[in-house]
Parts: structure tokens; sequence; C-alpha cells
């Protein structure tokens, strides 16, 4: 398989991946708690709606908060395991998970630290009920450096040597 079909694929995967684990887990709180409304599909993108009616400010803001948090686990589980996922022989998966890797890494903290306002607002509408918005976009502003960081330093340099060595091969 060719390496543009492969990155095709890893896009894909990291944007279905993404929307499972951040809207899973809105929608895991929204159920724990007795809010869920309904799940919207809006062009690509998934919502989950909730009875607003029924929850106080703090628990508006965890339920926003959820999603990334959700994703940041998922995240550093990923950068944990990423030497073996690159032991891996399979091309694709090692491709999928390089781009959810990323995907999970980066977009919360971009989209909450500068992209929001340029975007309705999303989650960081609920977020800055518990915590106020400047120090909520500092906070996920200090984990986007740190994620390009770890991004730098281990994702890339450990995945590009791992399809290096599968072309040696």
């Amino acid at each position: 398989m060719n390496k543009r079909i492969r990155q095709v694929i890893g896009i894909a995967s990291a944007v279905i991946g993404y929307y499972i684990v951040h809207e899973g887990a809105h929608f895991l709180y929204a159920i724990g708690t007795g809010v869920f409304k309904e799940i919207n599909f809006m062009g690509i993108g998934v919502q989950i709606a909730v009875y607003t009616n029924k929850m106080d400010n703090a628990q508006l803001g965890i339920f926003c908060l959820v999603g990334s948090i959700a994703t940041m686990i998922a995240a550093y589980g990923l950068i944990l395991l990423t030497g073996r996922i690159c032991r891996i022989q399979s091309k694709v998966f090692k491709t999928c998970m390089y781009y959810i890797t990323m995907v999970m890494l980066f977009l919360d903290p971009l989209y909450l630290s500068v992209l929001c306002d340029f975007f309705g607002g999303g989650d960081m509408n609920g977020i800055k009920m518990l915590i106020p918005e400047p120090y909520a976009r500092l906070g996920f502003g200090a984990l986007l450096i740190f994620a390009a960081a770890v991004f730098r330093k281990w994702i890339l340099t450990t995945y590009t040597l791992a399809f290096q060595n599968d072309e040696k091969l």
C-alpha cells in the first residue's frame, strides 16, 4: 500500500478515534448524570446534547471538560505505548497510531487555547463556568506547548526511526 493511502487511512482513523474518545466521554458523563438528550451529527462533526436545565454550572463545566481530559489520557497512554507500537510490523497500523496520537495530543489544547473563539466557543463555554476563561486558555496553552515538546522529542523521532527501519526491510 502506498504512503498516501496509509496517510488518508491514518487521518480518517484519527478523526474517528478522536470522536469516540472525546464525545464518548461527554456521552458517558451525560448518561451517568441523567442529562443525556441526543446525539447530533453535524457534517463531519458529532455533538452530545444534554438537558442543561437539569444541570448546575459545575456539572455543565465538568461535562465540557471531560472530553478534553479523556483525549489527554488517551494521548499520554499512546505516548507510553509508542515504543511497543513502533515495533509492530504493519505500516498501516503504525500510521494510524501516529495520527491518532497527534490528534489526541494537540486538538483540544489548540482549540481551547486559541481557536474556540472562531467556532462558537464549544467546550470552553462550559469550562469557563469552572475556571475563569483566561486561566483556562493559559492552562490549555501550556499543555499545547508541552505537547509540542513531547511530540518533537519523542513521538516524531520514534516514529520516524520506525518508518525508516521499515524502508530498509
